[in-house]
């Protein structure tokens, strides 16, 4: 049996190609093209025991032609030359009648792209279910001999991204990604991690599931604690869930300066750029080079997505300006602020363990929902794992607790940054915190 397969994405030159053709058969006063299309595949395991293999092919075409400032957006998941005809005429019919866009921005001009090649691993473009059974076999073999069941899904993904427009402008990246999701149950007690990486060869799925196995096994029988607000050692994928929310729009400039951000100033007017928010341990920057994530050079409409200093030692130096809002308040547009990265040390999660006389060491930070997003405040649960720390060492497992906090609040009580870590598209240290509220008991496990 073959132990690969053969991807059947587009190459950069087809799709860039398939975009000038779209292009030269434009009637509109300009036109955008953007075409998007992946490979993904995943094999599932619960309970010990391989449950489920699926691959799916996904490609769209997307077409905006603008008159003026009239704009209308056509798209298509067929590349028949009838069918990308038509989908464009539906385009520029619907942006003829359109009306005029308040927000309008104009078709932007060639970019300078980074000179650099995003994560492209061939093997795990090609990679056979076969494979992706074998190596999970292996993990399902180890989950029993320990006695536990063990759950969790290994999964590939390849991805093209290309656009163009009448100006110009045009650029094309392809990249990869591999995703190992490990639970172990075990009695009343669990475990979780997550590993990605750009190269399936790359991820610890073996020592991984080593260490959740003893974990699992070291959280049964967890003792109640009282609700409060107690120091916590988050490991690397607990902050990356906290981290991530800075990414989705509470640094957004817009909503900083309308008033809707923990970013906006107290008396209404401006922002908080400048501010010592955060504890100096804290630094956040978009940076899609990192050795860790290697993503695309731009972002969907075309602006370059190059390092930006986001928060300086506790200090943030930038706000995310979309085209608009930049041409609005006159200031440069900058894309989102994805993939963010936070700095880390070179100590370890055992070394923040050993500083802290008292505290609860979070592995899992589960089910994180918006209460105020003005405030960027924040509840979830506490899940697979959660320990009490008593004199520098982990001394029991603790029931899992709820938790009501503000993010911001939470980076200005970081006291210690550990080694960092990639989880899906963040990179995050692990963090000694002095102060975290946890609102009550959960009997999730």
């Amino acid at each position: 049996m073959a132990t690969v397969t053969q991807s059947h994405l587009l190459n950069s030159e087809q799709a860039l190609d398939l975009i000038d053709a779209v292009i030269q058969q434009s009637q509109a006063d300009g036109v955008f093209v953007r075409l998007s299309a992946g490979e993904s595949a995943l094999t599932r395991f619960s309970e010990n025991q391989i449950s489920q293999n699926v691959a799916k092919t996904a490609l769209k075409l997307t077409i905006t032609s603008h008159f003026g400032q009239k704009c209308a957006s056509a798209a298509t998941t067929d590349l028949d030359a009838d069918a990308i005809a038509q989908t464009l005429q539906r385009s520029e019919e619907l942006a003829r009648f359109a009306p005029d866009d308040p927000e309008w921005t104009p078709l932007l001009p060639p970019q300078e792209y980074e000179d650099r090649i995003p994560g492209f691993d061939p093997e795990t473009a090609n990679l056979a279910p076969i494979t992706r059974g074998q190596r999970l076999e292996q993990i399902c073999h180890l989950s029993q001999k320990a006695g536990v069941e063990g759950s969790g899904k290994l999964s590939t993904d390849v991805d093209l991204l290309a656009i163009g427009n009448s100006l110009g402008l045009r650029a094309c990246d392809r990249t990869t990604e591999a995703n190992f999701h490990f639970t172990a149950r075990i009695d009343n007690g669990s475990a979780w991690s997550s590993d990605t990486d750009l190269a399936i060869d790359n991820l610890p799925l073996q020592s991984t599931a080593e260490t959740i196995i003893e974990r699992a096994q070291n959280a049964r029988n967890p003792r109640p604690i009282q609700p409060g607000v107690y120091p916590v050692i988050f490991n690397n994928a607990a902050m990356a869930t906290f981290i991530s929310w800075l990414s989705w729009g509470n640094f957004d400039a817009r909503a900083a300066d309308e008033g809707r951000s923990f970013m906006s100033h107290p008396d209404g007017e401006g922002n908080r750029l400048g501010e010592a928010i955060f504890s100096p341990l804290v630094t956040l920057q978009r940076q899609g080079d990192h050795p860790l994530l290697q993503s695309r050079r731009f972002f969907t409409d075309g602006l370059p997505n190059t390092p930006l200093t986001v928060a300086a030692k506790g200090i943030p130096q930038n706000l995310a300006y979309s085209r608009y809002w930049a041409q609005k308040t006159g200031n440069q547009p900058t894309g989102s602020l994805s993939p963010l990265v936070m700095s880390g040390s070179d100590a370890s999660l055992a070394d923040l363990i050993a500083q802290t006389e008292r505290g609860i060491l979070v592995n899992r930070a589960w089910y994180v929902r918006d209460v105020n997003p003005r405030t960027c405040e924040v509840t979830g649960m506490t899940r697979d794992g959660t320990f009490w720390i008593e004199d520098g060492k982990i001394a029991y497992p603790i029931k899992n607790l709820r938790f009501n906090q503000t993010i911001p609040d939470l980076l200005r009580d970081v006291e210690a940054v550990s080694q960092v870590k990639r989880y899906g598209n963040v990179v995050a240290p692990g963090a000694k915190v002095k102060g975290f509220n946890f609102s009550s008991i959960t009997d999730s496990i």
